[in-house]
């Protein structure tokens, strides 16, 4: 088997066994095949695209580059949930507790963040004492024990994606779906659970600018994993506008816990309600969607939600006492209004800029070795649709002083909000489900 047979086959339409899609992925693993030739390979899927088998074979490949997971000593139907990242996206926080509450255990590993604010791990480093690394065995333990645990991803988990995530990123073949399809499913795959929900985001926020294209992707990921045995679903949500209102670390875990005591944000909370829904009925805890709703909302106002919150901290050493008083959470020195300039409504929120925003103030990362200001931030005070008068507050920044760089984020973050005469035409928040049997939008 050559390298440039397989290249040349792709080129020219044809269709890649798994042995052939293996033969790649470990020959460029091991560094037998040269970046160059796995470029021409990218390209041609670029162009050419892939089949559903041909990408669950390319996953699986990807998955089997490195550690497999093995989550089979803990007991029931593991689910696994992956956002492909939002401004304002902190649901693991409370979906991880709020699923766990009915018995469907979670046993996740998530990402540090690299741009506009961190990741589902930094943000819970927020919390004092929080520890996101354990051993196998504890995370096991701790899984079965209080049905939750959440770690920092491995570092040998799909290294084949790694690798090749950073080649297509300087050959300009990124946005292939099936590519980014398996590049998400390999990583989920390898982490070993029986179920996967995808939250898919869509618009100016997010990767996926259009709701085609997202449906696209999720229908891509959604046939990788039936194709792999494990059941999976996808709900396409709106990234239009924040999530939520709070963008910066310690600001999301609090609106975390807002939302997990039922006093959240209706956006924020309606799609972690949605997601969990889904979660709950591939765990096999309810018979569907609408039944598994009522069972979560049952668990926020029971406070069932918000005590496995505090157990879950509490078993990786973080302090507890946060879910009752946020204010032991980090908090930035100053805070700053940023007010409107004319009156009438939000017609649009630049989700992307505020990301930025929150990221320049200190809240993300540029690079991977930057620290991150847990403190930092911003809280909307107006969405879409909100009437709005010259002078009131848009935003509230959370900033470490009042420097001249922190002006500059002003400006952007107002530059962000459209403000006209009219009222905008109200989009939902969910628009769309996909699961084996196909693609359904919300009416």
């Amino acid at each position: 088997m050559r390298s440039v047979d397989l290249i040349r086959k792709k080129r020219d339409g044809g269709e890649l066994t798994a042995g052939e899609l293996t033969f790649l992925i470990d020959g460029y693993t091991r560094g037998d095949i040269p970046d160059y030739q796995l470029s021409a390979w990218a390209m041609a899927v670029f162009f050419r695209g892939m089949t559903p088998k041909e990408t669950a074979a390319l996953t699986l490949a990807m998955a089997n580059s490195g550690d497999q997971v093995d989550l089979g000593p803990i007991g029931g139907l593991k689910v696994d949930k992956h956002s492909t990242g939002g401004v304002g996206d902190k649901t693991t926080l409370i979906l991880a507790p709020l699923v766990a509450s009915v018995g469907v255990p979670v046993a996740k590993m998530s990402g540090r963040g690299l741009g506009h604010t961190g990741g589902t791990i930094d943000k819970l480093e927020a919390i004092e004492g929080f520890r996101t690394e354990l051993s196998r065995e504890r995370f096991i333990a701790q899984v079965n024990d209080i049905g939750l645990a959440v770690i920092g991803q491995s570092g040998n988990l799909a290294p084949a994606d790694k690798k090749l995530y950073a080649l297509r990123d300087v050959t300009a073949t990124v946005e292939s779906i099936p590519l980014i399809a398996s590049s998400v499913m390999s990583k989920k795959i390898a982490a070993g659970a029986d179920a996967i929900v995808l939250d898919v985001k869509t618009g100016s926020g997010a990767f996926m600018k259009s709701l085609e294209h997202s449906e696209q992707l999720a229908k891509a990921m959604v046939d990788i994993g039936t194709e792999v045995g494990r059941k999976t679903a996808a709900v396409i949500s709106d990234m239009d506008q924040p999530l939520g209102y709070a963008v910066g670390n310690a600001l999301e875990v609090r609106e975390a816990i807002d939302t997990l005591k039922g006093n959240g944000p209706e956006d924020l909370t309606e799609l972690c309600i949605t997601l969990g829904a889904h979660m709950v009925v591939l765990g096999g805890k309810a018979e569907n969607v609408e039944e598994a709703k009522e069972l979560l909302r049952g668990q926020i106002t029971s406070g069932a939600a918000l005590s496995k919150f505090k157990a879950f901290i509490a078993a990786q050493g973080g302090n507890e006492a946060i879910a009752d008083d946020p204010s032991g959470l980090p908090q930035a020195a100053v805070r700053l209004d940023v007010t409107a300039e004319s009156d009438g409504y939000v017609q649009a929120i630049e989700a992307e800029q505020l990301g930025l925003a929150a990221m320049l103030l200190g809240a993300g990362r540029a690079t991977k070795e930057a620290a991150i200001d847990y403190a930092v931030g911003l809280v909307l005070r107006k969405k879409v649709g909100d009437p709005v008068q010259a002078g009131e507050t848009l935003a509230v920044l959370h900033v470490r002083d009042r420097s001249e760089s922190v002006n500059e984020v002003s400006g952007r973050v107002r530059r962000a909000f459209t403000v006209g005469g009219t009222k905008p035409e109200h989009r939902g928040l969910l628009l769309s489900v996909v699961t084996q049997e196909g693609v359904s939008r919300y009416s």
